[in-house]
């Protein structure tokens, strides 16, 4: 008798857009899919800086992979943090909760995205956190309600100011979106909630290194949208770097190389993005270029030199200047699944494929919002911004958002928070501000260095 003939194996890193549109595309191909991702959920991250200022709750933007993936019978989950790939041995390794799993494949979809940049001054992230992930998220929404809660109780008031005063450097999309949500939480839904200080008198501030804030919007919506934040009461600090930042104050240089320093609490970084070290492993094995963001050089197949069975897709590579945005990761995704699917047809009919035709990115146009009833929205030649584009950009997103039950209540969230002041997610604890620094702190220890006074206190700061 002979043995049963071994379908295609096929290993997806990510469930990210691209990751999760890729097996989503596979499920009626005649292969087998494995997705591994250090994270069990699918995470809408544009609406992240939502879950930040309380108008989002994490759950509405970050639905379980298995429950996507469901009903998908070629396709299996695995949670685990990547930590090597084998291009020779055609493994992926990951490790979760201490194991250590080795998955084999015959064609291989990396889409590992992307994390934050410091540009080489990693120190920052202490007191500058990114926001790429719920615990970010989560994290930045407790630090700034901290914030305000600290204010409340402080009679100085030199440190009353630096308290309310917020900061987010980068002048991208998300860090105009967080500037405007975090005047509007403190305008707004804030205001007379406190007695001892005026909460609308917070102080919010966008600093960029870069000329112009949303340069690939073009000078016409850049300085529509430095009105629309300055009318909200935002101060916008262009030409404007930071050297150095610490718990307490942050310090910049302009363009004419003077310096001064901005006292705040709440400091929040969105100025750059590296790719998934995992670009490196990729292009040390086959020599494919990476550039200085690590993202790697791929093919015009998406695949990498002499590896025609491994695609690199999405915030990780780099193509003929595509923008690294959810569209190109859904388009890329999309594209790696059809070419598997072809070769494994083409090979099941014992006959050669014919040469894959290109990916070409189909650019369907930028939106970005500022606060309430603003926007600014850039659809091939069209530009155009206010309460048009903001309603376009609610209806764009609620498309993408995964799930019927969290496009209705991700819905009903934006109704309570636009339509009114009100916003449901502004629970906070300790734990979530202060997590991430102590576990970082413990990760540099030894299993059992440090006293046990010492080890006491990191559990005392994660449990109180």
């Amino acid at each position: 008798m002979s043995s049963p003939v071994s379908r295609h194996r096929v290993v997806v890193v990510g469930s990210g857009f691209g990751g999760l549109h890729a097996a989503k595309s596979l499920r009626r191909a005649g292969v087998d899919v494995t997705v591994i991702d250090r994270t069990g959920h699918h995470l809408f991250q544009p609406l992240l800086y939502q879950v930040a200022t309380g108008i989002l709750s994490e759950g509405e933007i970050a639905a379980p992979t298995r429950m996507i993936l469901k009903k998908q019978a070629n396709t299996k989950v695995l949670v685990g943090a990547v930590t090597g790939i084998d291009l020779t041995a055609g493994t992926v390794t990951s490790q979760s909760h201490g194991r250590q799993h080795v998955t084999p494949f015959d064609s291989l979809i990396v889409s590992a995205g992307a994390q934050q940049s410091y540009f080489g001054n990693d120190s920052f992230a202490e007191h500058a956190p990114g926001m790429k992930t719920i615990d970010d998220a989560l994290e930045l929404r407790a630090r700034i309600l901290s914030a305000f809660e600290a204010a409340e109780l402080t009679t100085d008031a030199t440190e009353r100011d630096r308290l309310l005063t917020f900061v987010v450097v980068g002048a991208g999309p998300t860090g105009i979106e967080l500037a405007g949500q975090i005047a509007d939480l403190a305008r707004r839904t804030l205001t007379g909630a406190y007695r001892n200080i005026d909460a609308a008198k917070a102080r919010v501030i966008v600093l960029d290194a870069a000329p112009t804030v949303l340069p690939a919007f073009g000078s016409k919506l850049g300085a529509a949208t430095v009105s629309a934040l300055k009318g909200r009461g935002v101060e916008v600090h262009l030409g404007a770097a930071v050297v150095d930042l610490d718990e307490h104050s942050i310090t910049v240089q302009n363009a004419d190389g003077d310096r001064y320093a901005i006292h705040s609490s709440c400091k929040i970084w969105s100025a750059g993005v590296a790719a998934s070290s995992l670009g490196a492993q990729l292009a040390e094995q086959t020599g494919a270029a990476v550039d200085r963001a690590g993202r790697v050089l791929v093919e015009d197949d998406l695949t990498l030199p002499d590896a025609p069975n491994v695609y690199v897709i999405g915030d990780m590579m780099s193509h003929r200047g595509a923008p690294g945005v959810a569209q190109l990761a859904m388009q890329s995704g999309r594209y790696a699944a059809r070419q598997i699917a072809g070769d494994v047809r083409a090979a099941q009919k014992g006959r050669t494929r014919p040469l894959r035709k290109p990916f070409q990115y189909r650019d369907k146009g930028s939106m970005a919002t500022i606060a309430r009833f603003k926007a600014v929205a850039k659809i091939g030649p069209v530009e155009f911004s206010g309460i048009l584009a903001w309603v376009l950009w609610l209806a764009v997103h609620i498309v993408y958002v995964v799930g019927f039950r969290s496009r209705v209540s991700t819905l009903m969230s934006w109704l309570w928070s636009f339509l009114g002041t009100g916003r449901g997610q502004l629970a906070t604890t300790d734990q979530q501000a202060k997590a991430r620094n102590v576990l970082a702190k413990s990760r540099l220890k030894p299993d059992g260095a440090g006293t046990v006074a010492e080890r006491s206190a990191d559990r005392e700061v994660l449990l109180t």
